[in-house]
Parts: C-alpha cells; structure tokens; sequence
C-alpha cells in the first residue's frame, strides 16, 4: 500500500541548460516554487552559456519515450510541461506519449530560437509541432516571433493566435518581450476570440529562461488543481517577480531568480526578529 500523493507531479520534456538558467533546471525551479515535484524527461543535451547556444545534441526519440513512460507508469502526473525538443522523432515521440493520457493538462513552450537568436527548430520539427501537438495543447505559450513562426499566413498576432486556436490549442498566451513597447503586452486567447490583455513593466535587459519559467509555472498552477485563467494570471505575476529579482552571473543574459520567493520569507523572518 502507498502513500497519497500529497505532492502533484509534473512531467516536463526538455532539454538541459548548463547553465542553469532555462531548460529542464529552470523547470525544476518553477514547478518547486508552484508547490509540485518535477518529473524530467531530458529531450536534449546542449552547449551553451548565458550568452549563446553552441551546441545542442537530440537523443534518441525512443529513450526520450522510456524515460516518459518509466515515470508514467510509476506516479500519479497532473501536468505535463514541453520545452525544447529538438527532433522531429522527438516530437512525434512525444505526440505518443500525450494520446496515452488524454486527461492531463499540457502546457507547450514552443522553443524555436536561443534567446540569442540561433535557430533550434527546423521547418519540419515546426510542421510536427503544429500538426501533432497544439491539438493536444491547453495552453501555448509562444512570444510573438514564435507566434508568428507557428502561424506563417498570419499578418497580426491577433490572426496568428486565430490560426492556433484553429489547430486545436484550447488557450494562447502570447508573450511581448520581443516586441519594441515601453510596456511588456501579454494577450490571451481563446473560443475564437481575443480573451484578456496584460501589462507589465519592462525590465531592463534581457533575459534567459523567462519562457520555460512561465509555462513551468503555468503547468505547476494546473497541476495543483488551477483553472486555466487562475494559472495563467499566477504563473505571470510569479514570473514577473522572477524576472525583477533576476541576476547576472556570467557574461551574457540575466537569469530570472524563481527562488525569490525564499529569500522574501527569510528576510521577513529576520525583519520579524
């Protein structure tokens, strides 16, 4: 006899970030801070600094399905996350995966392009991603390059978000980081039409892992039993925070602090004192 799980899990598929500061560490940090476990299905190995990608090395698409499944079959999962994939294999790997659990949310990061700018999703892993998986996907949470990416025909982002939506996608959250506004504009989508938008203060710099740290989030919230809309306005505040408490530990981007929360609490414990 086990245990209840008083602890959700979360399954997130990403690649590793030596750095620590997106990929699979990132995630880890989110879904902790969410209050969940971090099951982590390493889709990718890379190379690469707070500056740039160098390197990046798919593994094979059938040991990316048994790590899944060896998980799947052992814990009870209330959220599935996707970062980086890097093959075509992989994805559809993953597509078998997800059809097997039908009942559990997805949150899609649609990793394309290193925050430096190096592409790291080809025409095909795109076409996969789109046919495969946004219709298995509750929220997608794209920027805006990667909306426009998706969504090729598309000439605003309003149509781009049309076009997801269109695939299957039941909530699209675009992101505005990259887009040249004296505030950050996220707007979120759904039933075919233009749901809410957000503002936030634009920070200073860039940053590495803002992406993986939202949609962690994201997943984290539904797995402790969010609605969608709850998770999604959450997940941006905590990312925002993250981002305003980051730090920059080497040479290139900042790297979001997602465990500013703790640091919070033992300065009011010490305040307290």
């Amino acid at each position: 006899m086990t245990d209840n799980p008083t602890v959700p899990v979360v399954m997130t598929f990403a690649g590793s970030d030596p750095t620590g500061g997106a990929g699979l560490q990132a995630d880890i940090e989110a879904i902790i801070s969410m209050g969940c476990h971090a099951a982590t299905v390493v889709t990718c190995v890379t190379v690469q600094d707070t500056a740039e990608v160098i390197g990046l090395a798919p593994l094979d698409a059938e040991l990316v399905m048994q790590q899944a499944r060896a998980v799947l079959e052992d814990m009870p999962v209330a959220a599935f996350k996707i970062g980086l994939l890097g093959s075509i294999e992989i994805v559809q790997a993953v597509h078998t995966v997800l059809m097997d659990y039908p009942d559990i949310p997805v949150v899609f990061d649609p990793v394309l392009a290193s925050g430096s700018g190096s592409a790291l999703a080809d025409e095909e892993i795109v076409e996969g991603m789109v046919s495969l998986l946004l219709p298995l996907t509750t929220v997608l949470t794209p920027n805006s390059l990667e909306a426009r990416a998706l969504a090729p025909g598309s000439d605003t982002l309003d149509a781009s978000a049309m076009a997801l939506l269109d695939q299957g996608v039941e909530l699209v959250l675009i992101t505005g980081t990259h887009e040249n506004t004296p505030q950050v504009h996220n707007v979120l989508y759904g039933n075919h039409r233009r749901l809410e938008a957000f503002a936030w203060d634009r920070l200073e710099g860039s940053f590495h892992g803002s992406g993986c740290t939202l949609a962690s989030a994201i997943a984290g919230l539904l797995g402790q039993g969010n609605e969608p809309f709850s998770a999604i306005h959450e997940a941006q505040e905590y990312t925002w925070q993250a981002l305003k408490h980051g730090y920059r530990p080497g040479m290139g981007q900042r790297l979001p602090n997602r465990l500013f929360w703790a640091t919070l609490e033992e300065d009011g414990e010490a305040d307290a004192e």
